[in-house]
């Protein structure tokens, strides 16, 4: 179970470090490690410790459970890759409401005129 936990862990670093446009090397500092350590929390390589977490949340400026979100304990391979997807989806969705109204209209713009073009292919 941890290995699986220290992956969803670094999933949701890496999601948020790059929605942020930070690099590995940027956060290895401010939380006073290496990039490479970084690195492999987000590989889930190296689990991170509760002190760590809570640096990586203030620097982030994500609560704790954010990177617990969308934490399910799954054993098969499918059930583990649909968690990745409900990751991604939910990380879209907070980027989509972020969006000021007139950046959301022109989004679904775009994806309504892809969604057509693929149905006339």
């Amino acid at each position: 179970m941890s290995a699986l936990l220290n992956q969803h862990l670094g999933k949701k670093l890496r999601l948020r470090r790059t929605s942020l446009g930070l690099t590995q090397t940027q956060v290895a500092k401010a939380i006073n490690v290496t990039f490479q350590q970084i690195q492999k929390y987000e590989k889930g390589t190296n689990g991170v410790s509760s002190a760590r977490l809570l640096q990586l949340a203030s620097f982030l400026k994500v609560p704790v459970k954010y990177f617990f979100e969308d934490y399910q304990h799954s054993t098969s391979p499918n059930e583990a890759n649909d968690s990745s997807k409900d990751i991604n989806y939910s990380f879209l969705v907070r980027l989509f409401n972020d969006l000021e109204p007139q950046q959301r209209e022109k989004l679904l713009e775009v994806l309504r005129d892809n969604s057509n073009l693929s149905r006339a292919i």
